[in-house]
């Protein structure tokens, strides 16, 4: 059995052809058993062949692979994203958001806080939640925690966090229950998010020029992982959840000169993102062929 286990977890480390950098762990439901994913291949090509494609991502991020799906299909594919950049609205969530950390960020020197957040809907365990603590307990860094009330089955919000985590790191940081995203990754005192990985949040860190600390859970957040740390280059990946390599982590992100190199990389692509939002930029094109599309049908 143990053998069987260890064959299985190395198999599951190796490359998937043609997919560099992709693993068998990376893709979406690699847990699922074979037969299901044959299932779900079989039922996929047999929907309706498309008229369109429509994605939220950014030419210059995924031109091959968009390329490949145009060739592939042959029908137009259009890049829209980043979504909440060609169209900003109020900030919904069935979350209640706290704003007051904008005001604690305010205080905070440029580029020293790590934003933590998992999204709404990962869930993890009691042990990982406690190693994550004191990692970034140990890392001595500046930090925002949108700790999700619930993140931890069974319990509520700061229960969740190991006995004198919270008045060991009061000085240095603050924990609310969810916060307004979009406006935390702009503000200048962020200089590094702790993500799941989920692609509106890679997006959103992406267009506000902010490096990662990626540590996915499911579906497509671990595709999403290896682009940035491994593509991209703009983000680390933690696949030991253990607090000396979340300290060591954060470190490399904040600190060392290897998370400087990061943040102008992706400074660059933020760049990037304003130029193809912009008046005839590649996403603003895509919009407008889309809507051309729709009104010729």
């Amino acid at each position: 059995m143990l053998i069987s286990i260890f064959l299985k977890d190395f198999a599951m480390q190796e490359i998937v052809p043609n997919y560099h950098p992709l693993r068998y762990k990376d893709l979406p439901f690699s847990t699922s058993p074979v037969e299901e994913w044959k299932q779900l291949v079989s039922n996929f090509s047999q929907q309706a062949h498309p008229s369109a494609i429509i994605w939220n991502t950014i030419k210059f991020l995924e031109h091959e692979s968009l390329t490949q799906i145009h060739n592939h299909l042959q029908v137009p594919v259009f890049a829209i994203g980043p979504l909440h950049k060609i169209k900003p609205s109020s900030y919904v969530s069935s979350h209640q958001v706290d704003t007051s950390c904008i005001t604690w960020l305010d205080k905070q020197p440029p580029k020293s806080v790590v934003y933590i957040s998992f999204g709404s809907l990962a869930t993890m365990d009691a042990k990982v939640l406690t190693e994550m603590a004191w990692g970034l307990a140990k890392s001595n860094q500046r930090f925002l925690w949108a700790l999700r009330p619930g993140l931890v089955c069974g319990l509520e919000w700061l229960e969740l966090l190991p006995e004198g985590f919270v008045g060991e790191t009061r000085e240095r940081g603050l924990i609310v229950k969810w916060a307004p995203q979009k406006d935390v990754l702009a503000h200048f005192a962020v200089g590094g998010f702790w993500s799941h990985c989920g692609w509106n949040s890679c997006l959103e860190s992406i267009s506000s020029g902010v490096v990662m600390i990626c540590q996915p859970f499911s579906v497509d957040q671990g595709v999403n992982a290896r682009y940035m740390s491994y593509v991209w280059k703009i983000g680390l990946e933690l696949e030991q959840v253990e607090r000396e390599e979340i300290r060591r982590m954060i470190k490399r992100v904040m600190v060392d000169e290897e998370g400087e190199e990061m943040r102008v990389r992706v400074n660059g692509m933020k760049e990037m993102v304003k130029e193809a939002v912009g008046n005839s930029g590649s996403s603003q094109e895509s919009l407008e062929g889309l809507v051309n599309f729709i009104l010729s049908r």
